[in-house]
């Protein structure tokens, strides 16, 4: 190995662009199971197959249908 490089000549990274980002986000258990079977069957990591899912959605211009349901407050 080198003591030092000459970077003066390089070219930058072109797929820099497609780096993906680490997100937090909370999902349910019934979502997590159902994307971590699916992905069980087609052998994808569950992660990777959430994200295809939602860049799907997105190019699509999927949007969802969203209804509200009264708080239940005081119901046990």
């Amino acid at each position: 190995m080198k003591a030092e490089y000459d970077f003066s000549k390089a070219k930058p990274n072109p797929y820099a662009k497609r780096l993906k980002r680490s997100v937090t986000i909370r999902l349910d258990e019934a979502t997590i199971a159902y994307f971590q079977a699916l992905a069980g069957e087609l052998d994808v990591p569950y992660q990777t197959l959430i994200n295809l899912y939602l860049r799907d959605c997105a190019v699509s211009g999927r949007r969802p249908a969203m209804t509200w349901r009264p708080s239940r407050k005081g119901v046990a």
